[in-house]
């Protein structure tokens, strides 16, 4: 399997992250890849970037040393009424984006409040990702999940960040083994993020990648194989807005 880029990084900007775009372009091209997603955390997560931050991104070349930059954002989730830290009219005009549920920004609800939230914003056509729905602090449905992706062609991250041993989602591993097992089944594609924090993590998939082994993922489910594979899975995805 191989794998050629990376949805899912932040820099400086976050607040809480260690490299600039231009040094997380250097290292993924020293690793071979071919595009990475700038997606720094929206404006209520602690410490993250102003609002001007996101509708300025247009100044980002789209391309830097050889390498192609995706401009996006990690939105926060910030009721369970599907609300975002970011407006409807910034989040239209990024490339991509991910939607989150962070605990400096919404506290755990049931199964069922967090899954109903997941699946609302998932039916919005700038809503490309949903982020690490493999955290235990909020549970999901699963099967509820994935019949949603499948529906609206939202990609589900499987987050290589939550799997470490370090992580402090600890419980991840199992709750994403059967987000993908269930993925893999209803033929819903996925993408691997890095949740980079440092330009040295990009990339960095190794346990998703094994994960995605041991269950056999089929290749044309996994964005991160190919460009214009998650090109046409986000152009799919905005072809419904309206």
């Amino acid at each position: 399997m191989n794998l050629l880029l990376d949805t899912h990084c932040h820099t400086l900007a976050s607040g809480h992250a260690y490299s600039t775009i231009e040094e997380m372009a250097t290292y993924a091209k020293k690793i071979g890849f071919k595009l990475i997603a700038i997606t720094d955390h929206g404006p209520k997560m602690p410490g993250s970037a102003h609002i001007l931050y996101f509708k300025n991104l247009r100044v980002v070349p789209k391309e830097i040393d050889g390498v192609e930059i995706l401009k996006g954002a990690e939105a926060n989730i910030m009721n369970h009424e599907g609300k975002l830290d970011l407006s409807e009219s910034v989040l239209k005009n990024l490339d991509i984006v991910i939607a989150s549920l962070h605990q400096p920004c919404i506290k755990p609800g049931t199964m069922e409040q967090n899954t109903n939230t997941l699946i609302s914003l998932m039916r919005l056509p700038y809503i490309h990702i949903i982020g690490h729905p493999g955290n235990p602090a909020y549970p999901v449905d699963v099967e509820k999940l994935v019949k949603a992706a499948k529906e609206s062609s939202t990609l589900i991250e499987i987050n290589n960040s939550s799997l470490k041993p370090e992580t402090f989602r600890t419980g991840s591993k199992e709750n994403c083994y059967n987000i993908l097992k269930a993925c893999r089944d209803e033929g819903v594609a996925v993408t691997i993020g890095s949740d980079a924090h440092i330009s040295y993590d990009i990339g960095n998939f190794s346990v998703a990648k094994n994960m995605m082994e041991d269950l056999n993922m089929p290749e044309e489910l996994i964005t991160n194989t190919s460009v214009d594979r998650l090109k046409a899975q986000i152009k799919k995805k905005k072809a419904s807005e309206v």
